[in-house]
């Protein structure tokens, strides 16, 4: 049995311990005005935010990046370049279009760091087709910080106020503007109309250069459509869509001339070194063509015809593959007397002549590093560690190359070691040719040579200038800038939605803070959370004035509210038949919660129902009873009686409420200095035992619970306890203390009250009741 009541006990615990989540909400929908009200105020606000705040755009373009190994070049093999795969690297390409040098380019060209703003009368809008040009008088990093100017156009010329508030009047076709002190040139474009912008308000800001350059930065995105697309999409944010859109078109414009200028630079240089070797080859071609003129004018010599047969045929394929072994040499010794000679990591000759696939390929290579180091050097220093990086690869790539040279030349020499053997055996079987002859094959040989080695280099050059003519294009434009109908923010349904939240989270956070940190008993749910086991018989509306009986016949919202209190503590007496009356205590945890009052009110309401009702005033230390009937404090009563009990009980029995003999009051009497013993020495027994059989019903009016022990210790002579507790003065402790003496069993069959309630901020009340069997 011990158990099973321990285990009611923890289970009564925990009920109380739950959390009701319909009554926390229900506790909020009481308040539901305050949550319209603050709905509505900040939809205002979102409102107002949407009208005034500035409107920004997205404006779009989309490029195709052109892939450098796929530029038509006739000295490659078209069969390699149908077979190539692209080799792009898209974020390469987006770092360079995001590049600080670029959009400096499209700041410098489009005169991004003045910005041009209408002044309406709601909101500053951001424009740029305003109806006169601003340039800066000075340069760019002349000013440090933003500069904002109102401009005014009126008749006779522009009128200009600066930040410190000083006017400036400017005519329109003002010559000197430095006379105005200003830092900029301001000019009315040609095809304004006056009239059309007279007395409109306009505002300039002026920016420093970097700080243009990053704020554009700032609001540029760039991404590639997908992983394997060679397509980049632009986007550029901004309130004016005319303005985004033609930097973004500039923007795709000069990212386009700088791959090309980056392109022709291989060309160009190719084209350098072939003019230089032409001076070269035309000194030595004269000298050659003089020796070979002066031989023959010493020896008498005219045109030499020699027809050895087979022989003579196998000599002249001897000599032919020896002349272009050494013009072989002879390209490797310019070639590498170009690499040594030449300045650091400049770009070396391509498609010279040379048959040397792999020699060519690093020359290729070793360009191509040139170009990346020279990109590089223009927008960071000589310490980067890529640049480092690159330098050193040139550095070994250059020593590669003069390598390859080298045994490129060893075996050049070996072949024409070889081919001068098997010459040596032909000339032999000529023999008897005239030496003559011999030396003026060697100088027509030298001749040729020289004669092949210009002729070659002037195919090389056609086709440099070739490529120098129509290089490619870096980009293929898919879409030109355009905006977006709908604007990127602010967003109407996103604020309009954040407002309504944030209406309905500021009084939710308000309400929740008020009710976590309020320790005071405000509503019936107050007292449910703390003690769900314990009825709350009724809920006493709040009354500025009337707040007792009028009479008996009283029919007020007072009147009924008692009287329904009744009813409900009837459902807590014993049941069964009565042979005497029963004891209804009313306590609370401190003093001024109205436990006297509701006394009262309650014993006048048990009146008004007809029944024979006793109110006895038992708290003897701070006794309040009196007052109601307009008696003194040391009127006798209560206190007399314990202490002459002896003496007959009714002589402190005085008529209630209107002369009624239903309705009798025992008041507490003089303040007695030993209450408690006078309430513990049987006496108070002996005087409920003498009520009972006299009234119906006995309302005894005790002391508070928490501050005296007096209410515990008379305690088992009641029938009903009632606790009452007020609104916005009971703090929610006492609820607690009042829960730990009904699990301890120290006041009998205990019930709430609360008094003084705001019943959901209407004239209207409920009632509750638990039955007793």
């Amino acid at each position: 049995m011990k158990d099973t009541a321990f285990d009611l006990e923890l289970s009564n615990i925990d009920k109380e311990n739950s959390f009701d989540f319909i009554k926390f909400l229900k506790r909020f929908l009481s308040y539901w005005p305050f949550f319209l009200i603050s709905v509505l105020i900040t939809l205002f606000v979102g409102y107002l935010y949407l009208r005034y705040a500035p409107i920004v755009y997205a404006s779009v373009t989309k490029v195709k990046i052109i892939d450098d190994s796929s530029e038509t070049d006739i000295a490659k093999d078209p069969l390699s370049m149908v077979w190539s795969d692209s080799k792009i690297n898209m974020d390469n390409e987006i770092a360079v279009m995001q590049s600080y040098r670029l959009l400096g380019q499209v700041v410098d060209s489009l005169d991004l760091n003045v910005a041009y703003y209408n002044v309406g009368s709601i909101k500053t809008s951001e424009i740029w087709d305003a109806p006169f040009k601003v340039l800066y008088n000075t340069k760019f990093d002349s000013i440090s910080k933003t500069q904002s100017y109102n401009i005014k156009l009126q008749v006779s010329g522009f009128k200009i106020i600066d930040e410190n508030n000083e006017e400036f009047d400017v005519p329109y076709f003002v010559e000197d503007s430095v006379k105005t002190r200003l830092p900029f040139e301001i000019s009315l474009k040609e095809e304004v109309k006056i009239n059309e912008f007279k007395d409109k308000k306009f505002l300039i800001k002026l920016y420093p250069f970097k700080e243009a350059v990053t704020n554009l930065m700032k609001s540029l995105s760039i991404q590639a459509l997908n992983k394997k697309s060679e397509i980049l999409v632009i986007y550029l944010f901004g309130e004016s869509p005319l303005k985004s859109e033609t930097v973004l078109n500039k923007l795709v414009e000069v990212f386009n001339n700088d791959g090309i200028i980056d392109r022709q630079q291989v060309s160009k240089r190719t084209l350098e070194f072939i003019d230089e070797r032409f001076g070269y080859l035309t000194q030595e071609l004269d000298s050659i063509e003089g020796g070979k003129q002066s031989f023959k004018a010493q020896n008498n010599l005219s045109y030499i015809e020699a027809d050895a047969g087979n022989s003579l045929i196998r000599k002249s394929e001897t000599e032919e593959s020896v002349n272009n072994l050494e013009t072989q040499i002879s390209l490797a010794k310019v070639l590498k007397e170009t690499v040594l000679s030449q300045g650091q990591y400049m770009l070396l000759p391509v498609n010279i002549g040379l048959e040397n696939a792999s020699l060519n390929a690093l020359v290729a290579n070793y360009n191509e590093m040139a170009l990346e180091r020279e990109k590089l050097m223009a927008s960071v220093g000589e310490s980067h560690p890529t640049l480092v990086t690159i330098s050193g690869q040139l550095e070994r790539a250059k020593v590669n190359i003069i390598k390859t040279v080298n045994v490129y030349q060893a075996q050049l020499r070996t072949s024409l070691s070889r081919l001068n053997q098997e010459k040596n055996k032909a000339s032999s079987i000529f023999s008897g040719l005239p030496e003559k002859e011999k030396r003026l094959r060697a100088i027509e040989r030298q001749q040729s040579i020289k004669e092949n080695l210009f002729l070659l280099l002037l195919q090389k050059r056609e086709e440099a200038a070739i490529n120098l003519a129509v290089t490619a294009p870096s980009v293929k434009v898919v879409d030109f800038g355009i905006t977006e109908v709908k604007p990127r923010s602010p967003k109407r349904m996103v604020v309009m939605g954040i407002a309504g939240l944030l209406g309905l989270f500021l009084p939710f956070a308000f309400l929740y803070m008020k009710f976590t940190l309020n320790d005071k008993v405000e509503s019936k749910s107050d007292i449910e959370t703390v003690s769900k086991s314990l009825p709350i018989l009724a809920e006493i509306p709040h009354f500025k004035l009337n707040k007792i009986f009028k009479d008996l016949d009283d029919r007020s919202i007072l009147g009924e509210s008692f009287r329904i209190l009744a009813t409900n503590i009837n459902y807590m007496l014993p049941r069964g038949k009565k042979t005497e009356g029963s004891v209804v205590f009313v306590t609370s945890g401190k003093v001024n919660e109205g436990k006297s009052l509701v006394s009262y009110n309650l014993s006048v309401a048990y009146a008004s129902i007809n029944k024979k009702v006793l109110l006895v005033g038992a708290d003897l230390r701070s006794p309040q009873q009196h007052n109601y009937f307009g008696m003194g404090l040391n009127t006798k009563g209560l206190t007399d009686y314990l202490q002459d009990p002896d003496s007959n009980w009714q002589e402190y029995i005085y008529t209630g409420i209107d002369g009624s003999k239903n309705h009798h009051v025992c008041l507490s009497g003089a303040i007695p200095p030993n209450a408690p013993q006078l309430l513990s020495s049987g006496a108070f027994e002996e005087f409920m035992a003498k009520a009972r059989a006299y009234y119906d019903i006995i309302i005894v009016d005790t002391a508070p619970t928490l501050p005296v022990t007096d209410t515990l210790l008379i305690a088992d002579n009641a029938d009903v306890t009632l606790f009452v507790a007020r609104a916005g003065v009971t703090e929610k402790s006492v609820l607690e203390e009042a829960n730990e003496l009904n699990r301890r069993d120290k006041l009998k069959n205990m019930a709430f009250v609360l008094n003084d309630a705001k019943i959901n901020g209407k004239k209207t009340y409920s009632y509750a009741y638990k039955e007793k069997e």
